[in-house]
């Protein structure tokens, strides 16, 4: 992982998930996720090494940002009205990107949002203020983009790769649009990346230097995610391993 000293407000602090809250959202977009807001210890999520476990682990990902974006509107603390009207889009996309995997998983899905468990002392954190929320934003997005091409190559389902590449693109659209909000650059660069150089998965990425998203290993995206103390469920199986 990258060692670099980051701002409180910054990445490292910040991270995917929030979930307090319901704000404006119509219920057809918002995450039931909202209904977990304990520090309570979550059930263990397992996911394996196969088609079902890494689109699965999609789903989580999207479930996080759906939740994210559903707190943002209801925290107050972005005050713009454009802003808040390209969160609540954002949030609108993310949930449809749920409803979606869902559908596509059907009777393979391996948790309910209900399951989510989140720590509300550090969602409270995350929120308190337009700048947090927004480098949490891209965080969020920036790390999606990794951690779908991570694991596009292990999927052998061509209906689950479909569901996959089709929604990594709108991630990498959402990163560079929250991006400009704050006045950084639409791509990400290699500074911002919270997997360095040396700790680049060599096989997943043969392409170093060549103006490309590097590819994060699941095990890699749940570090990053543990390290912020945002989800209480722990995360498992051989997919992370």
């Amino acid at each position: 992982m990258n060692s670099r000293k980051l701002p409180s407000t910054s990445r490292r602090s910040l991270i995917k998930w929030g979930i307090y809250g319901l704000g404006a959202l119509t219920i057809a977009v918002m995450p039931r996720a909202i209904n977990a807001q304990t520090n309570s210890r979550g059930q263990t999520l397992t996911f394996n090494a196969n088609d079902i476990g890494i689109l699965n682990f999609a789903l989580l990902l999207e479930e996080l940002e759906a939740a994210f974006y559903a707190a943002v509107v209801s925290s107050g603390k972005i005050t713009n009205s454009k802003e808040m009207e390209y969160m609540r889009y954002l949030g609108g996309q993310e949930a449809a990107h749920v409803t979606f995997l869902r559908s596509v998983l059907a009777d393979q899905v391996l948790f309910a949002t209900q399951d989510l468990s989140f720590n509300q002392s550090t969602l409270n954190n995350v929120l308190a203020s337009r700048d947090s929320i927004l480098n949490t934003a891209v965080t969020l997005e920036d790390v999606g983009v990794h951690a779908y091409n991570g694991a596009g190559p292990s999927l052998t389902n061509p209906v689950f790769l479909l569901a996959a590449g089709s929604i990594v693109s709108v991630e990498a659209r959402h990163a560079a649009g929250v991006r400009a909000l704050l006045g950084k650059p639409t791509t990400e660069p290699d500074s911002d990346r919270l997997v360095n150089d040396a700790n680049l998965n060599s096989t997943l990425n043969p392409f170093k230097g060549r103006a490309y998203d590097e590819l994060y290993t699941p095990k890699q995206i749940v570090a990053i995610v543990g390290s912020l103390n945002i989800l209480n469920n722990p995360i498992g199986g051989s997919l992370v391993a």
